[in-house]
């Protein structure tokens, strides 16, 4: 009876300590915060809605929880709305679902599938989701973005070449007649030659002969210039025409015949003259040789004007067309340049190097530039405008190409585009933006892993939707309760 007292008398007072609030943990089941400190707790700026008590590691991307003060109840700040868990899923195997928490073999939590992250969000891009992002998140994660812009579409192409002579510029120089050189003037290899000089004296039967017979009819002409018959002085004129237009086929220059009317003497040789100036290339004319029509006695080109012949490789190609502007240099001549148009691409490609020749025209001044010379060239390539992105904006999805474009609230919305020309820090871009759109330029990996996550997670939701009946599997205390939702992926 004594120790029935005993205990009701320490029960009263336990409640009046109680009651005075000198004793934690008896009333409302908590302490009381006499410092006023604030709370902590911990959250993944991936996932902002993985918020723990304690320090750790997100349980989805495995990323170390950040820290931050506790919103205080009933404070400015409004407390989130609950979220609906649509199922859980393995957290090695998105494939596997369960509709309650459990543990895998190796003693890792399922991880919970919300529904607010299987519904909205959808894109045109297959495999991929809109991304949303609050503006703590995205200063957590440094997301900056540029605005799409209309430039000019220019890109330069670096290649090596040498320089040609320009085929319109050679003349082969031929006799018409068979004869015997008598005299070389041009008597090496090199030499330049001005329009009219004369290149070597011809000693020919048939230009002896020729001679003679329009000296014949030079005469004859002059004496029946005054017959009183009209036939007979057309004759004369007729003859004299006949001789003189064989000497002119046969390239004896007019002066030539001129002399020969006025000294009336038939010379033994008759020169060959230059036709353009340029230098000899080649010569094959020696004194004393026999000469046919047959035999190229000089080859001579006028390099005022040369070629430069560039190799471009094929995948360059589509960037280089006849009218682009090219800048050429040579390594001996430092600090000099060179420009002129491209005015012919080749056809073919050459099998052994795979590239391109390309032809350019270029004015030598005082002939620099000399044939077979290895030249520097740098082809711009110039087009219209076009709109055009940083190259950072790019995220090289395999087969494709894809960019987040910026909706402010509407969340990074991918978007496959086709691309162009890079032109250094930018990108031209054919299809899928439009002017004044902004991209996303930092962060893109995390951002397109977080795009494709959540694709796969609302393609799987189909599969199992929440509350849907989950068959057991033999595998274990681990995944008792849980069911592999069909993908056609290969895991």
């Amino acid at each position: 009876m004594t120790s029935m007292r005993k205990l009701v008398v320490s029960f009263a007072v336990i409640a009046a300590l109680g009651g005075a609030g000198l004793v934690t943990g008896c009333r409302g089941g908590g302490h009381r915060d006499t410092g006023g400190a604030q709370k902590v707790e911990y959250f993944c700026v991936m996932h902002p809605h993985i918020v723990r008590e304690e320090p750790g590691t997100c349980p989805i991307c495995s990323m170390k929880l950040e820290s931050r003060v506790k919103p205080a109840a009933g404070g400015a700040a409004a407390a989130p709305a609950e979220r609906k868990i649509a199922f859980y899923r393995h957290p090695m195997n998105p494939s596997v679902h369960a509709d309650r928490r459990l543990k895998d073999d190796m003693g890792m939590d399922y991880i919970p599938v919300y529904e607010d992250e299987l519904s909205g969000g959808s894109s045109a891009v297959a495999g991929r989701e809109t991304v949303m992002l609050t503006p703590e998140k995205r200063r957590m994660l440094n997301v900056r973005t540029e605005e799409v812009k209309e430039a000019p579409i220019e890109r330069t192409i670096r290649a090596v070449g040498r320089v040609a002579v320009d085929e319109r510029h050679i003349h082969h120089y031929h006799t018409k007649y068979e004869g015997y050189a008598e005299r070389v003037y041009v008597d090496f290899t090199g030499k330049f030659v001005k329009a009219g000089d004369p290149l070597l004296a011809i000693y020919s039967p048939e230009l002896v002969a020729t001679q003679e017979e329009y000296l014949l009819a030079y005469r004859n002409q002059a004496e029946l210039a005054g017959s009183r018959l009209p036939s007979v002085a057309q004759g004369g004129v007729d003859l004299l025409a006949a001789a003189k237009r064989r000497l002119l086929l046969w390239d004896i220059s007019p002066r030539d015949i001129e002399r020969l009317e006025k000294t009336g003497e038939v010379r033994k040789t008759l020169d060959l003259y230059a036709v353009m100036s340029g230098y000899v290339l080649e010569k094959t004319a020696f004194h004393g040789m026999r000469v046919t029509p047959m035999d190229t006695l000089f080859k001579i080109a006028d390099l005022s004007q040369v070629w430069i012949l560039a190799e471009v490789h094929e995948h360059d190609l589509p960037a280089v067309r006849a009218g682009s502007r090219a800048e050429i240099s040579v390594a001996s001549i430092p600090g000099e340049k060179w420009s002129g148009p491209v005015t012919f691409v080749a056809p073919t490609v050459d099998p052994k190097t795979r590239t391109i020749e390309v032809r350019i025209e270029v004015q030598n001044r005082n002939t620099e530039l000399k044939p077979d010379m290895y030249a520097n060239v740098v082809l711009h390539s110039g087009g219209g405008p076009g709109l055009v992105i940083p190259e950072g904006a790019l995220v090289d999805a395999g087969e494709r190409q894809l960019v987040f474009i910026d909706r402010g609230e509407s969340g990074l919305e991918p978007r496959e585009v086709t691309v162009g020309e890079r032109m250094g820090a930018v990108v031209h871009v054919l299809s899928g933006v439009a002017k004044g759109e902004r991209v996303v330029t930092s962060a893109n990996f995390l951002i397109d892993s977080e795009s494709s996550l959540k694709a796969a997670l609302s393609s799987m939701s189909g599969a199992a939707p929440s509350g849907a009946a989950f068959t057991p599997t033999p595998r274990g205390g681990g995944l008792e309760g849980a069911t592999e939702a069909p993908s056609s992926s290969t895991r």
